[in-house]
C-alpha cells in the first residue's frame, strides 16, 4: 500500500446560495488552503471531515493500491486526483497524490 497525501487546494464560499437555500448554521468547515493530511493504508486520517472523506475515499483507496489514471487521462499526473467535497454551499477541492514510497504501515 502507498501513502496518499491530501492537500486543500481551494475553498469556495457561495454566499448567494447560502442566503437563498441554507438554514443558518453556526459552524462550517474550518480547513485552510494548503492544509495537508497523509492517508496510511487507505484509511481516513485523524481530523479529516467525515463528509469530505465520503467524497474522496474511493480515489484514495485506488491510489493507495497503486492504481490511478482515472477516466483515461483526466489528470496530468496519473497518480493523482482533484476531488471536491459534497458541500454545495462551500465546496473544498482536495488534491490527492500517491506518494512514491510504499508505506510499511
Amino acid at each position: 500500500m502507498h501513502d496518499v497525501r491530501i492537500t486543500v487546494i481551494r475553498k469556495a464560499d457561495y454566499r448567494d446560495l447560502q442566503a437563498r437555500y441554507e438554514n443558518p448554521i453556526e459552524h462550517t468547515c474550518d480547513v485552510c488552503e494548503g492544509q495537508q493530511w497523509i492517508c496510511r493504508g487507505g484509511r481516513k486520517p485523524d481530523g479529516f471531515c467525515d463528509s469530505a472523506w465520503e467524497s474522496v475515499r474511493w480515489f484514495v483507496g485506488e491510489l493507495a493500491a497503486g492504481r490511478g489514471n482515472f477516466y483515461d487521462g483526466w489528470m496530468r499526473n496519473p497518480a493523482s486526483a482533484l476531488i471536491s467535497c459534497n458541500d454545495g454551499f462551500r465546496p473544498v477541492s482536495f488534491l490527492l497524490e500517491r506518494m512514491e514510497q510504499e508505506s510499511s504501515h
